[in-house]
């Protein structure tokens, strides 16, 4: 069926309910959605390990809760909407209020641009698509919180420098949901103590849609992530979320239909913002949602975590690498070597940490292999788009190719494929490539919302 057939059999989409108990010192979360006439899903969160004290602050906080939850289902519903992108969303459990629409209205349709355009669907129209709530002023409230951070650990290296650098001086928890065995084994070698970890399980009945020719495609992940973690603020008591995405994360991939197309969008500061306001006015007032890495650039990341060599060989953000085919096959939890994202991590790290390194994690020299010559020009902008994975700005690749170049090779060694036809027919075309490398490597974004104190902290790595 196509998007057409497929809105006109499944008219309305409906968020029927959401509960939420404390469960064996678990906080299990229910979320029931409809796709109007009979399909239903029935989705689950577990949030584990509840401490005593803090079991009795949520019991007696019951309707701020039920709020939190309502809220993560907003966001939640976004993957089973998808499969046939019903016209109209009846919400059930709670109401909204004008500004609350927009904001999810705005979400579901910067969120889904790159699931909108792989699938070719028009979604610009004012029609598109309309939610029906009944109105009502819930607000945010005061949780009761300390000092502390929660840090998001989802396996790469962006969270372990945002790790390493607030543990210092910091107390500090890590947070996983589902976590990886890369996420796992960073958090060990952390030696971070508190470790918190959320379980979801997705329907199976969307994924035998999908079998049957319903629609699939990204969605707005971080998005997600940013409500379950305000939760888990609110349930633990963190003051602080500090996640770890980068200034590049605000670059588009396309236009599409005349819109910009952003693969990171939930990640952009133009969502931090959004989100951060949304937090304060509607779920807690006094828990600070922040991107602790948002005023650098992927290349400083990358010169920062190049020295935390003990990660080298632990990080892993290959999305093949952690693939199973919906449960049909094992993830190989090894780096393919031959996507986007691989070879962008390959370049962002190879100036900082030098060929053995790199292929010792990579298994072979990616920069040999010109079978990635075209995927290289995508990274630079010179053919086709931006890949739709989270990679950096076409500057930073830019940059990062120059500085391998320029670090690595003397006249005595023989250059990589790629590295050689990157000196040879892309370089001569940037005269002012060293002052411009130069420049990101100690830029400062003042467009961020990190807290002056944690700000402070990042400021003295890039100097």
């Amino acid at each position: 069926m196509n998007f057409s057939e497929l809105r006109t059999k499944h008219p309305e989409f409906v968020y029927q309910n959401c509960s939420w108990e404390l469960k064996n010192n678990d906080f299990v979360i229910n979320f029931e959605f409809k796709i109007e006439p009979d399909i239903i899903f029935s989705p689950k969160v577990v949030i584990k390990n509840i401490p005593a004290d803090r079991q009795k602050y949520i019991s007696k906080n019951q309707e701020s809760f039920d709020n939190l939850v309502f809220n993560l289902g907003m966001v939640e519903m976004i993957s089973y909407w998808k499969a046939a992108c019903s016209p109209k969303i009846k919400i059930l459990p709670q109401g909204l209020d004008p500004v609350r629409e927009k904001f999810f209205l705005d979400l579901f349709l910067n969120g889904l641009g790159e699931f909108f355009y792989n699938n070719k669907i028009n979604f610009t129209g004012d029609n598109f698509l309309k939610l029906e709530y009944e109105k009502n002023n819930i607000l945010s409230f005061k949780a009761k919180t300390n000092n502390s951070i929660l840090v998001p650990i989802g396996g790469g290296k962006d969270s372990v420098v945002t790790l390493e650098l607030l543990k210092k001086n910091n107390s500090v928890a890590c947070f996983s949901l589902n976590p990886s065995p890369s996420a796992l084994a960073i958090i060990k070698e952390s030696k971070v103590k508190e470790h918190i970890i959320a379980l979801r399980e997705i329907d199976p009945a969307l994924l035998e849609l999908n079998k049957k020719g319903y629609l699939n495609g990204h969605t707005p992940f971080s998005a997600y992530l940013a409500f379950l973690t305000t939760l888990i603020a609110c349930i633990f008591g963190f003051k602080y979320i500090a996640v770890s995405n980068e200034n590049s994360a605000n670059e588009e991939n396309l236009k599409y239909l005349d819109r910009k197309i952003n693969h990171q969008y939930s990640k952009s500061f133009d969502f931090e913002k959004k989100f951060h306001n949304y937090m304060s006015k509607y779920l807690a007032v006094n828990v600070e949602y922040f991107s602790f890495l948002r005023p650098i650039t992927e290349l400083q990341i990358s010169r920062i975590f190049s020295k935390m060599g003990n990660y080298l060989n632990l990080f892993l953000s290959c999305n093949k690498a952690m693939a199973t085919d919906s449960g049909k096959n094992k993830a190989t939890g090894l780096w393919c070597g031959k996507c986007p994202k691989c070879l962008f991590v390959y370049i962002m790290l190879f100036p900082f940490v030098g060929k053995q390194k790199m292929q010792k994690i990579f298994g072979n020299d990616l920069l040999d292999d010109m079978g990635l010559n075209d995927m290289m020009l995508e990274l630079l902008g010179i053919r086709n788009f931006k890949p739709l994975e989270c990679v950096g700005t076409r500057k930073e690749v830019l940059s990062a190719l120059y500085l391998g170049v320029k670090e690595n090779y003397d006249q005595k060694d023989q250059m990589p494929k790629l590295s050689e036809y990157f000196k040879n027919k892309v370089l001569p075309n940037y005269k002012h490539i060293d002052d411009d490398t130069k420049k990101l490597l100690s830029s400062w974004d003042n467009a961020n919302l990190v807290p002056k104190k944690f700000a402070s902290i990042l400021k003295k790595e890039i100097k």
